[in-house]
């Protein structure tokens, strides 16, 4: 898993915001996977940082989030 700050929007990416986020809320969450990667950014700071991690570890995580 990896942190960047990426500067400019990446038009290559499809973004898709979380079911849980609303316009009101904290809770902004968008993810966008592309070749193998996930990349996760907050809705409200677009071109702020973003971790970016193995579609493997993204599954991983899904797991261990619904399980709880």
């Amino acid at each position: 898993m990896s942190a960047s700050s990426a500067g400019q929007p990446d038009a290559s990416l499809v973004w898709k915001k979380s079911s849980y986020s609303s316009n009101d809320g904290p809770e902004c969450v968008e993810v966008a996977d592309a070749a193998g990667t996930v990349h996760v950014r907050d809705s409200k700071s677009v071109t702020g940082p973003r971790i970016t991690c193995s579609a493997g570890a993204w599954a991983g995580f899904l797991v261990h989030a619904t399980t709880r």
